[in-house]
């Protein structure tokens, strides 16, 4: 399987500071600098750094760059506690949200809500963006859904925890390999069995959907991450046909693929089979920023009284301030008009 740039420059710079080549407190070349060295775009750039700091080798400090933070003796406890407490401000790039919408949001929320925001609400999430996000998806995915099958939680990660609750935790759950590692660590710390399947150029290798017995397969359709493999539409139709001959459940991971060039020619794994066969998850950490941990689960309607009967009694993880920002960040169309500048930008950049 061919890799990516990004990923490629990402192995490069992991083994070039594993290797001791760059050290603890070094700082790396700058991004236009390793854009040229590599002959690929800023973007690309950003992209092999992001792995390396979501992996806890580098930190991004202000106006000084991404220094190494890497202790082989201590690299699963990144940094040490001089680290933790500092402050660390990401770079600002062209890609970000625009801190000043963000900020608008915000003082329309506390000006229209005023004390009702200290009010508790809806175990599922707040009404208002659960309903923002059905008309967001309609609108831009062709994913209809009522706001009743959708659930708000502090993230994906949060998220993953409910689903072996929802689905079953005897069930044999399918990943992909290699494949986000949270995913598997969160469902073998909840004791579930679990089935690494095989990544091809395309997506899990049909061999593989063949063999295993699981019957739950959680993907990610778009831009799987470390790979940077896209499934296109056969192997998204194979997904749902395999699920329907198994009777099996797919979790539809689609981190991101709101930066897709042409976002509806992305077809969703749900838009495809939405009745009864996949779950959808989504995020707004990496579309608005780090900090906003609010992420949003889709259930298809042969699910939600299974949700109400063992889950319901869970209270929403998410402040209702931080769901009204995002609701009104969705229904005042500043959310899409960023990512469509994005979108933009990577097309001028590739």
């Amino acid at each position: 399987m061919k890799k990516t740039a990004y990923y490629t420059i990402y192995e490069d710079l992991r083994t070039r500071i594993e290797e001791g080549k760059y050290t603890k407190g070094d700082k790396l070349p700058s991004k236009r600098t390793t854009a040229s060295l590599y002959h690929v775009s800023l973007v690309t750039v950003e992209h092999a750094l992001e792995l390396l700091l979501e992996e806890g080798y580098i930190v991004s400090r202000e106006r000084s760059g991404y220094e190494v933070i890497y202790e082989p003796d201590s690299f699963f406890s990144v940094g040490n506690e001089e680290n933790m407490h500092q402050s660390h401000s990401v770079e600002k790039d062209e890609e970000s949200f625009p801190y000043s919408v963000l900020a608008r949001a915000m003082r329309k929320v506390l000006s229209e809500y005023d004390e009702e925001l200290l009010n508790r609400r809806e175990n599922t999430g707040c009404y208002e963006l659960r309903e923002a996000i059905a008309r967001y998806l309609g609108r831009s995915r062709d994913l209809f859904v009522s706001p009743d099958q959708i659930v708000i939680g502090a993230g994906a990660e949060y998220l993953y925890t409910l689903i072996p609750v929802l689905l079953g935790r005897k069930k044999i759950y399918g990943l992909e390999d290699p494949g986000y590692a949270k995913i598997g660590l969160i469902y073998r710390s909840m004791g579930i069995h679990v089935d690494p399947l095989k990544m091809g150029e395309n997506g899990i290798e049909s061999t593989e959907l063949e063999r295993t017995d699981a019957r739950i397969l959680h993907v990610t359709p778009f831009h799987s991450y470390p790979t940077g493999v896209t499934a296109d539409k056969e192997k998204r139709k194979e997904y749902i046909q395999w699920a329907d001959e198994k009777k099996a459940i797919i979790v539809e991971d689609d981190f991101e693929s709101e930066f897709a060039p042409d976002i509806r020619q992305e077809h969703t794994l749900f838009s495809m089979e939405p009745d009864h066969t996949v779950l959808y998850l989504n995020t707004f950490t990496r579309t608005i920023a780090s900090a906003i941990r609010i992420g949003y689960m889709v259930l298809p309607e042969s699910l939600t009284d299974r949700y109400m009967r063992y889950l319901s009694y869970r209270a929403c993880t998410v402040s209702t301030f931080d769901q009204l920002t995002v609701a009104e960040l969705l229904n005042s169309g500043a959310f899409e008009r960023h990512l469509h500048k994005v979108r933009n930008l990577r097309k001028n950049h590739q």
